[in-house]
């Protein structure tokens, strides 16, 4: 016993022995740090070790603790470099290229995601870049159930014409446009992932300082990852077998394909739908979808298209292979070999494998069909369904905090200026709850880097959803969720309904713009630059005066606008004591809008751009700021039932 003791204390010895100096993982070549507050730089050393930190014209000395952890702040710093960072301690790092000036974190899910490289004009963009004062970093794609100090190795990039297509394109359009104006160096830390919701990035204290969250956090254990995914699997190989009915067996799976199985016995799903809404609810892994179709006579082509599908396919008409495709987003296209096909009764099947967020066919319902020579055949509609397994991962958006953990944490106390915001598409069916959630995240990071540093988001953009003022809305309710946001002290909103070329598309390409919004906001409240104006009309009070409804708004800038030639605004809608709500005609007389409707003889209720798809309302400001949608009302909103939750038993 003595001697297993004196092993253990020896290799100790001899690793605190062996320890090296290491830094945060934030800290790399070519990275920016913040101008005018003191500069948080940390690490590890062995025990009871001396660090010197040397800046500029600075030196910090910090003894590590019994963990060998170590901290120094170095004094405030104004804009300029570049600067060599070293760091002393049981070994020397050399940082190099510093430039000091304001950095911007930038997150949310995939539409600050977007690269310049997916972007309008992406190639000549590119190919113009000549800002090697802006910096980007990517933070790798991580979760943790609890709170990591690291994240895997990752650089900072200098902007360059060979780096800039991987950066954030929200982020990078923003950064341009600012580094033009101030001519100050930007940092740009890309902490974003596609198809996440809010409650990935709220820390689990957050969560406990929240009456609506509170019950919630409290059932979710503090274990790794393993044991979550432990009680995951059980979980959703239960509540799969009670929804099919069946137990789970791969025994039949090679006959999904064939077209003379018999399926009958299947559920079905509508399609394209995520099936996130639909009764498989939140589920990740290998799904089959079937369908049968009728030819009359014989054809000479054939094509199925399938507007896209979440994530990857394999596609078979009567069992064989017509086509495979990786790619959440990506529009299917596929030749048939004519001579598979019957006149009579034919089938689709579709093994499709879902890795996380949304699952399923998406899109334009009429974009899928098979075209023929002779005739177009829808294929929208219910499809049945099996489900073949269960992804074997724990995925970002399962349980609360995963994406904070891994991503957000371990820049604590990192010093940067201030939050650009993109997020809230994967929050939909909760959107009612989305006005506690995202005060909630705004108040959560302010308080764990210890800071009241603005916080500025993009409103979600025109997508032709379901829903509207008569039967709910989730999509607009959201719009609502954020501009209410706007309570909290310095934050800043932009509109992006009017940036869009398709509305079936949830990425539009136009990223400029939104940068360039963006950054309208920063110039005006945080840069001090008080005749930028960095806001479309807002609606400020309302009148029913002889017959016509007055609208008055704040923000007109230099006045209110519509871009239709003949002067008819469009997005408007009315409703009576019952509750109905109707389109109205609006114009612009005296810098307010004035409503028409015969359909209702007392207004008690205005909304505007009440819908996913608001890309045709057409109000704005002189200055080309689209008006905020809104409404007068407070009636029941259709999400005020849907709660996150955590599933576990």
């Amino acid at each position: 016993m003595k001697l297993k003791y004196s092993l253990i204390v020896l290799l100790l010895s001899t690793v605190i022995a062996k320890a090296q100096t290491s830094v945060a993982s934030i800290f790399s070549d070519n990275m920016v740090l913040q101008r005018n507050t003191k500069i948080p730089v940390w690490g590890l050393d062995k025990p009871n070790k001396t660090v010197t930190v040397k800046f500029h014209h600075q030196t910090k000395k910090a003894k590590t603790n019994k963990d060998g952890k170590w901290t120094v702040y170095l004094d405030n710093e104004t804009a300029g470099g570049p600067y060599v960072l070293t760091i002393q301690g049981s070994s020397l790092i050399t940082i190099s290229n510093i430039l000091v000036g304001d950095v911007w974190l930038c997150s949310g899910q995939s539409n600050m995601e977007w690269t310049v490289e997916q972007s309008d004009n992406a190639k000549n963009e590119i190919a113009q870049v000549n800002f090697p004062t802006i910096r980007h970093i990517n933070i790798p794609n991580e979760i943790n159930s609890i709170p990591s100090s690291s994240f895997k190795n990752t650089t900072w990039q200098v902007c360059s014409p060979n780096t800039v297509a991987e950066f954030t394109a929200v982020g990078y359009f923003y950064a341009k446009e600012i580094t033009q104006k101030l001519n100050i160096p930007i940092g740009l830390i890309n902490a974003t992932w596609g198809g996440t919701n809010i409650e990935t990035w709220i820390s689990r204290e957050g969560f406990e300082s929240s009456d609506e969250f509170k019950e919630m956090i409290a059932q979710m254990p503090k274990v790794n990852i393993d044991s979550l995914l432990e009680s995951k699997m059980i979980l959703a190989k239960k509540r799969i077998e009670a929804i099919q009915k069946t137990k789970f067996t791969t025994d039949k799976v090679p006959f999904y394909k064939d077209s003379n199985f018999e399926d009958s016995q299947w559920l079905t799903l509508n399609q394209p739908q995520p099936w996130e809404e639909q009764i498989l609810g939140n589920f990740d892994g290998v799904v089959w979808l079937r369908k049968h179709f009728t030819l009359t006579e014989k054809v000479k082509s054939a094509v199925l298209e399938i507007p896209a599908i979440d994530d990857n396919d394999e596609t078979y008409v009567n069992g064989v292979k017509v086509g495979k495709t990786n790619g959440w987003d990506a529009k299917r296209s596929y030749i048939i070999p004519t001579e598979i096909l019957n006149v009579g009764d034919n089938v689709i099947a579709v093994r499709i494998t879902d890795t996380g967020a949304g699952g399923g066919m998406h899109g334009d319902s009429k974009a899928l069909k098979i075209i023929t020579d002779k005739e177009e055949i829808p294929l929208s509609g219910d499809w049945k369904f099996q489900v073949e397994s269960i992804l074997d991962n724990v995925n970002q958006n399962e349980f609360p905090s995963l994406c904070y953990n891994a991503m957000i944490n371990p820049l604590i106390p990192f010093a940067f200026k201030g939050v650009i915001w993109y997020q809230g598409e994967s929050n939909e069916p909760r959107a009612h709850q989305y006005k506690k959630a995202f005060p909630l995240l705004i108040e959560d990071w302010r308080t764990k880097f210890n800071s009241d540093f603005p916080f500025y988001f993009v409103q979600l953009a025109s997508f032709a959803t379901k829903g509207n003022s008569n039967e709910g809305c989730a999509w607009a309710e959201i719009r609502e969720a954020q501009t209410n946001t706007l309570k909290l002290k310095n934050t800043g909103m932009i509109v992006t309904t009017d940036l869009v070329t398709n509305p079936y598309d949830i990425h539009p390409t136009n990223k400029q713009d939104v940068g360039k919004r963006l950054a309208a906001v920063a110039l005006h409240n945080t840069y001090n630059q008080k005749t930028v104006v960095f806001s479309g009309p807002t609606f400020k009070s309302f009148e029913n005066k002889d017959g016509k409804t007055i609208l008055t708004f704040e923000n007109a800038g230099s006045g209110l606008m519509t871009t239709d030639k003949y002067g008819y605004i469009k997005g408007f809608e009315v409703a009576g004591a019952d509750k109905v709500f109707h389109f109205t005609k609006a114009a612009i007389e005296d810098n307010k809008v004035v409503l028409t409707c015969d359909k209702v003889s007392n207004v008690v209720a205005v909304r505007f751009g009440w819908m996913g798809d608001a890309s045709e309302c057409n109000l704005f400001n002189q200055e080309g700021f689209p008006a905020v949608p809104f409404r007068t009302d407070d009636w029941k909103l259709s999400t005020e039932s849907e709660k996150y939750a955590i599933k576990l038993k």
